[in-house]
């Protein structure tokens, strides 16, 4: 990895600092310093678990823990030290790519906080997060490397698609379920109601913000300094693709354009170009986003109309079903994509990341509750748990009261 690269790297906390502008202005005011500051503990807190525990499981470039399979040695888990005492920090690239997975994983931290906004008490968000750095997210990050067991297979993702944006969506549909619905979400006859995010411009700003950030998320991952060209191209494509095609979705579908899901269009075709950014030809770029706007905008209805789950800001839909479609999408596009290796990796996470997720939050639930008492989210979740509103000069949830 390439000095330059470092200054690619470093813009990476853009896309943090895009997708939290996104999220806070997807929620109601009353709970916008708090989704803001579970977002920087979420990311603080996975990006120093990483360090501390997470990398050794992920591994530095080496083999690691090794199975005997079918005669072939299968690399299941790295072998690193504590603190990153396994890196060497003489001029390898060994501290670039560490840097680069800690912001990755403090990406994927902050996923979940979307779909639990509103009603998810900050100590639980802190540990949750811990959980994905130290565990989900170092192990499956080493599958997914040159050396685990997926590498081995052919399973690419460039950017992070899957280890980073599907793990991150897959652990917030893991905290909506034990979350359950908001208050009055759902009518008794299980339909749900509207609840709109309080500002818009946080919601555009935010997804152009992203793009920065991911930029620098796709460039890095490109091995290959010829090919960045093309990487930023496609990763611009895709972005540009998504926002358009969920546009012309909401357009046809409810008879004028809605901006927050034509945003979360823009963020989905980042996150579906995300595997195949340096391997794709523009106009394939341009399909993966098209095909990635309007799979949201149905993924967000069915997610919460058929199924139930109150997703706030579209999390699940934006990070895992465009992340899984990002990682198909490479195997059908990219001249060296093997479709069964993709096809792996998404099983993968489907039958072993989902469920260990799953069970590792479930657990952290019965010794740290995640859900604040109902007159906390009565009261908004800046009062009851900041102690102060994120706009004190307005009245922020009058017609809640007024219903009760």
């Amino acid at each position: 990895m390439p000095t330059d690269s470092l200054a690619l790297i470093l813009l990476i906390p853009l896309a943090l600092a895009g997708l939290t502008l996104l999220n806070a202005g997807l929620t109601r005011s009353r709970n916008a310093s708090h989704l803001m500051l579970a977002s920087m503990c979420a990311a603080s807190v996975a990006m120093l678990i990483y360090v501390i525990v997470g990398c050794s499981f992920a591994g530095s470039g080496e083999a690691g823990h090794v199975l005997h399979v079918a005669g072939r040695d299968w690399s299941v888990l790295g072998n690193g030290r504590l603190f990153a005492r396994s890196i060497n920090f003489d001029g390898s690239v060994g501290p670039y790519i560490l840097l680069l997975q800690m912001f990755s994983v403090g990406l994927a931290a902050l996923i979940p906080v979307a779909s639990g906004a509103e009603r998810w008490r900050l100590a639980a968000v802190c540990g949750s997060a811990a959980i994905l750095a130290a565990i989900v997210y170092p192990v499956f990050a080493h599958w997914v490397s040159d050396q685990g067991w997926l590498g081995q297979v052919g399973f690419l993702d460039a950017g992070g698609a899957a280890s980073t944006q599907a793990l991150g969506g897959i652990t917030a549909l893991c905290v909506a379920w034990l979350l359950g619905s908001r208050q009055n979400k759902f009518t008794a006859e299980g339909i749900p109601t509207a609840m709109p995010g309080h500002n818009g411009t946080l919601v555009l700003f935010g997804a152009f913000l992203a793009l920065v950030g991911w930029l620098g998320l796709n460039l890095a991952g490109t091995h290959n300094s010829n090919l960045l060209p093309l990487a930023a191209i496609n990763t611009v494509l895709a972005a540009a693709a998504g926002a358009l095609g969920a546009l012309l979705t909401t357009r046809f579908r409810f008879g004028k354009p809605d901006a927050s899901l034509s945003a979360n269009g823009w963020v989905a075709g980042l996150v579906a170009i995300s595997a195949s950014a340096p391997y794709v030809k523009p106009a394939a770029a341009i399909l993966i986003g098209l095909v990635a706007g309007p799979l949201v905008v149905l993924a967000i209805e069915l997610i919460e109309v058929h199924l139930r789950v109150d997703d706030p800001a579209g999390a699940i839909s934006v990070h895992a079903i465009g992340g899984i479609w990002g990682v198909l999408a490479l195997s059908m596009f990219a001249d060296h994509g093997s479709f069964l290796a993709q096809l792996l990796g998404i099983a993968t996470l489907i039958g072993a990341v989902l469920p260990v997720s799953y069970g590792l939050n479930f657990l952290l639930n019965r010794f740290v509750p995640f859900r604040v008492q109902p007159s906390g989210e009565r009261q908004g979740m800046d009062l009851s748990e900041l102690g102060a509103n994120a706009y004190p000069e307005f009245v922020t949830h009058r017609e809640d009261f007024m219903r009760r």
